[in-house]
């Protein structure tokens, strides 16, 4: 019965009906013929949408437009070009960092693939490298919005577990900037030992460093007020969405002076409308919740682990195994609120850490922006830089490489997203 639910959802999803429509009416069949009637349902779907949690959604995301908007991200890629352009495939290490920098801004992959392609790409181009590593670098950096905090899909996650949304922020750091780094790592190996990667250019002098350096200074301030706050427990991550908007909107008027009225309205009406697709979809996604209930997937599926025997790791590497291939068809919000909800009582039962797993999910997450045929992040770039479809995905793949290592390494060692949320002052929601 598990398997004819996912089909059929699968199947209504690849009609190219919105997310929620699909989620929605596949629940609303199954109810009807599992229990024929829908009573209490409203009360199921009010009382998730109620959450306290759920404001910092269009909070992170007021923050986010009012950064694209005040074009930030311009000065920001400037001064990581000038203090890295000099070394070999600088320019694409640079273009890391600036994904890396405005993860912490965005909390969204397609977010942080769009505006950091606008800047680099054509700066790339001009400078002679390939196709698809330009491509593949945009691409692979723009996962990590949603792994460095804040991430919209974590904040899902943590709705759906109950798990501490602020230790699951603090959990991707390391492995955020562990990823980075090596996403940088593989750059600068590929321009020494590849002919086609221009090596060096000019060094930028201290002045001119200096210079960049107080014009970008505005955007690296917000990643150490919005991690700094969670982590020492000065406010929760609701508070932090909040402190983040309001400070992204005085650096856009009093700051930049690029934000005019006309701009902060907008900013606020598209903050607004992806709040609301987004709560739709969780909406239709607890009526899909209760079609899991009624068919006992949840119970089944512990049952079947146990008899299996396959154990703490066994089980991890067949989620993998399942994510990667949902992936490949699903976007990151369906899969969170589709699979969650089903490995949910397995994860009880066989003791796994709540905010270790999330963090392993979110770099599967990653993976599936990268995979055909419905990669995310591959489209965002399709769309912003008109190269062929190929080449993105020839060149995001070492980046899908990297991020499968980097789940292996989150695995076989939990301290890597776990010592950090440990050391925290609070891990309040």
């Amino acid at each position: 019965m598990t398997i004819l639910l996912l089909g059929i959802l699968l199947v209504v999803l690849m009609t190219g009906v919105p997310i929620f429509a699909g989620l929605g009416v596949t629940a609303l069949g199954f109810i009807a013929v599992a229990s024929g009637t829908f009573g209490g349902l409203a009360d199921q779907m009010f009382g998730k949408l109620s959450s306290y949690l759920l404001i910092a959604i269009p909070l992170f995301a007021l923050m986010a437009e009012i950064m694209v908007r005040t074009r930030i991200v311009d000065d920001l890629f400037a001064f990581l070009n000038a203090l890295v352009g000099h070394l070999p495939g600088g320019l694409a290490i640079a273009t890391v960092l600036c994904c890396t920098v405005f993860a912490a801004i965005s909390g969204s992959s397609a977010t942080t693939a769009l505006t950091v392609a606008a800047i680099a790409a054509p700066q790339m181009k001009r400078a002679g490298y390939p196709t698809a590593l330009t491509m593949g670098t945009i691409a692979g950096g723009g996962t990590l919005g949603i792994l460095i905090p804040p991430s919209g899909p974590m904040v899902l996650y943590s709705l759906v577990t109950d798990a501490s949304i602020g230790a699951l922020f603090v959990a991707g750091v390391v492995p955020g900037v562990v990823l980075a780094a090596a996403f940088a790592f593989y750059c600068y190996l590929r321009a020494v030992f590849s002919d086609d990667v221009p090596v060096y250019t000019s060094r930028a002098g201290a002045g001119e460093i200096w210079r960049l350096a107080r014009r970008a200074i505005w955007a690296l301030t917000l990643p150490p007020v919005i991690f700094g706050g969670i982590y020492l427990g000065v406010f929760t991550v609701t508070e932090a969405a909040a402190v983040s908007a309001v400070q992204a909107l005085l650096i856009g008027k009093l700051v930049y002076r690029r934000l005019g009225w006309r701009d902060l309205f907008e900013a606020a009406q598209r903050a607004v409308r992806l709040s609301a697709i987004l709560f739709m979809i969780i909406a239709a996604a607890v009526m899909f919740g209760t079609v899991l209930t009624l068919l006992r997937v949840p119970a089944e599926l512990s049952a079947w682990i146990a008899a299996a025997g396959l154990g703490k790791y066994g089980f991890l590497v067949a989620v993998c195994l399942l994510l990667l291939f949902l992936g490949m068809f699903l976007e990151s919000v369906a899969l969170i609120l589709i699979v969650t909800p089903i490995v949910l009582p397995a994860l009880s039962a066989l003791g796994i850490d709540l905010v270790w797993f999330g963090v392993q999910f979110v770099i599967l997450l990653e993976v599936a922006l990268l995979t055909p045929p419905v990669g995310m992040n591959l489209f965002v770039l399709r769309a912003v830089t008109r190269e062929r479809f190929g080449q993105i995905v020839i060149g995001s793949m070492p980046f899908v490489a990297m991020l499968l290592l980097g789940w292996a390494a989150i695995v076989a060692v939990p301290a890597l997203a776990l010592w950090l949320p440990q050391t925290m002052a609070a891990s309040a929601r």
